[in-house]
């Protein structure tokens, strides 16, 4: 890529965000941000609940990201955010008009699997429902790539930097 891109790495919960994420940033020798530390504290405490989030809730979260990759422009970033609805990528390209997704997509039951067997973290795969239930996949006038999710994680980043290479710079 000819500029440094400011990267959203968004899809429904278990697609590897949160393991993508770092390793594109690391390949684009740019910094990573995780976008669940942007999460407000009641956010927190209602995904661990098995409550979905209101778009009241996630305003200020997709604001903070925003905000991030906002400072970010020219600079370059990846920073993982769900962004599952149009308006939420609109909302975060209105505070940083150059960012660029990366859609990682799959299969329910293999997203599925993989939640099952994460430690440590507050989403249920009871809420994965709902999670494609919001899903708006990106639209003919949002920069950005799909990027399946089977195989490796090596091998899903490479994808997406190939296919990240095919946007203008």
């Amino acid at each position: 890529m000819n500029t440094p891109h400011v990267v959203v790495v968004m899809g429904v919960a278990g697609t590897g965000k949160t393991t993508i994420g770092p390793l594109l940033a690391q390949r684009l020798g740019v910094p990573y941000a995780e976008g669940d530390d942007f999460h407000p504290e009641a956010n927190i405490a209602k995904m661990t609940a098995g409550i979905p989030l209101t778009d009241e809730d996630r305003w200020p979260w997709l604001d903070a990201i925003g905000a991030w990759a906002h400072g970010r422009a020219g600079l370059g970033g990846v920073v993982s955010s769900s962004a599952l609805k149009r308006s939420y990528r609109d909302r975060l390209r209105s505070a940083a008009p150059g960012v660029v997704f990366v859609h990682l997509t799959g299969e329910r039951q293999l997203i599925e699997d993989r939640m099952s067997h994460r430690q440590g973290h507050f989403m249920p795969t009871a809420l994965l429902d709902s999670q494609f239930a919001t899903l708006q996949p990106l639209q003919a006038d949002e920069t950005g790539v799909a990027v399946d999710v089977s195989g490796s994680p090596e091998e899903i980043t490479d994808r997406a930097v190939t296919a990240l290479s095919g946007l203008d710079g």
